[in-house]
């Protein structure tokens, strides 16, 4: 996400010199309650600009992809916003705040997007891709919120063993090149395609979409559990990773957030039958975690697998196993010790249904919902959609607001309360009337911080096709330093 807080600060003070001769940009000076000096704070304003990449969807010619998006809101002011193709083809296009829109695309062709939001529409603009393959040995459901582009992205929890094919997706969305590497780890630390040599430059194209299968990057080593490293030395891109696994399904896997001592994997569905947690420590200091699955009625410790030791520079793996026991949870991971506190980024694997009629999906670690965040492409079909709330540590309220459908109604709201280390799951609100996907935005009214994820099920010939999208805080609001005339710089 993107701002013009430079140009706004430029514009303060070309308006201050016109009326003084000079200006300094400085916050105003404030006297504390206590007594003595202090400046006042910075005042938070919304963003005037958003960008948002989603990759190509599929490469299937039987994919079908819904495309939603959604900035919160009640409306009111001008903007614009669109995601587009290559070829500058608008496929989403909003109009205005609090009115979801979708489009859909069949088949391979579908293209990665890229696209803008200003003035009004740009505070919180969201936007989602979901494709379902209904057939093939990596069938199954695909979500992914489209991101804002970046410069450096952890992906714990992808493979180079048989039968998972890989991909990294590098969107660049602006009118220079991007350069960019992928650095893989394993359980026993860098794995290289030839000892000794760099890692390859990866040149991103303007305004275009390049996928990276990670196999090749290390053809001697076939893991299960490795953890990619993407950054960008020029430019920058949106990244995530596409995963297809014969006969089990298929998802895309995004980013982790970033290195942290506490982390939380919010959303592990109730009837999840295989749950694997992938860690990494980025740094030298081997990192010893505690493992909890927070539930209904608080933290509980898996039996047998509380702990986790993850070596510094390497990648470590633990099976969970039908850890949630019937009842939707979220994973809780923290320092053994916490005065010997080690950052890790951390993923999860998650596989429901049995023998032939699996899938898959992905919960990376994630950032709190914050103020606010969004997800779209809700679907109030029975059962299609749940929400999960978790207060790792202080009780919480939260307002959860269903936006209309893209085909109308009314939006609907619910507060909830959440009490400190527990996990709710329920059934989400849902817009009154009208048809279509709708939006789910997430307020933090008190306490927290809250963590949320969303999943969305629609089961084809007996599978359970699934994906899970968390909730992050849609940085919709930027600080800017209050400005201030200060003549007397004129004697400086």
């Amino acid at each position: 996400m993107k701002q013009r807080a430079p140009l706004t600060l430029a514009a303060v003070a070309a308006a201050l010199a016109a009326a003084t001769g000079l200006a300094f940009l400085t916050a105003p000076a404030a006297t504390p309650a206590g007594g003595g000096t202090g400046r006042a704070a910075a005042a938070r304003m919304p963003v005037e600009r958003s960008v948002l990449v989603c990759p190509a969807p599929s490469s299937s010619d039987i994919a079908e992809t819904t495309y939603t998006s959604l900035t919160p809101g009640k409306g009111g002011g001008k903007g614009t916003a669109r995601l587009a193709g290559k070829d500058g083809k608008a496929v989403l296009e909003p109009k205005e705040p609090g009115r979801p829109v979708a489009a859909t695309a069949s088949g391979a062709e579908a293209p990665a997007l890229t696209g803008a939001a200003e003035g009004a529409l740009a505070p919180g603009w969201t936007a989602q891709q979901t494709t379902k393959v209904s057939v093939g040995q990596a069938r199954g459901l695909l979500g992914l919120a489209c991101t804002a582009p970046g410069t450096d992205f952890w992906f714990p929890g992808v493979s180079t063993a048989k039968g998972r094919q890989d991909y990294v997706h590098l969107t660049n969305p602006d009118d220079t090149t991007a350069e960019v590497t992928i650095t893989l780890y394993g359980p026993d630390g860098l794995l290289k395609d030839k000892p000794g040599t760099a890692d390859p430059v990866i040149r991103v194209d303007p305004r275009s979409t390049t996928k990276v299968w990670l196999s090749p990057l290390a053809p001697d080593s076939r893991l299960t559990d490795v953890t990619a490293h993407v950054t960008a030395s020029s430019g920058r891109v949106g990244a995530s990773t596409h995963v297809a696994e014969d006969g089990t399904g298929t998802d895309w896997l995004p980013a982790s957030a970033g290195p942290a001592d506490t982390l939380v994997l919010p959303g592990i569905p109730a009837d999840a039958v295989s749950v694997r947690l992938v860690a990494f420590a980025p740094g030298e200091d081997d990192a010893d975690l505690t493992v909890k699955l927070s539930g209904p009625t608080g933290p509980l410790s898996p039996a047998g697998k509380e702990r986790l030791h993850v070596k510094g520079g390497m990648t470590a793996g633990l099976d969970l196993g039908d850890v949630t026991r019937g009842e939707a949870g979220s994973l809780l991971l923290a320092p053994a010790d916490p005065a010997k506190a080690v950052p890790v980024v951390a993923a999860l694997r998650v596989v429901r249904g049995t023998a032939a009629k699996k899938e898959l999906g992905f919960i990376p670690a994630s950032t709190p919902v914050g103020e606010r965040a969004t997800v779209t492409d809700n679907r109030a079909d029975d059962k299609a959609t749940v929400l999960t709330l978790t207060a790792a540590g202080a009780d919480a309220a939260v307002r959860v607001t269903a936006s209309p459908g893209t085909e109308g109604g009314q939006p609907a709201v619910q507060e909830i309360t959440v009490k400190a280390g527990t996990t709710r799951a329920l059934a989400p609100p849902a817009p009154s009337g009208g048809k279509g996907p709708y939006a789910l935005t997430v307020e933090t009214l008190s306490g927290g911080p809250v963590h949320a994820a969303r999943t969305l099920t629609l089961p084809h010939d007996g599978i359970p096709m699934f994906t899970v999208q968390a909730f992050g805080d849609d940085r919709s609001t930027v600080s800017v330093p209050r400005a201030a005339e200060d003549p007397s710089i004129l004697l400086r």
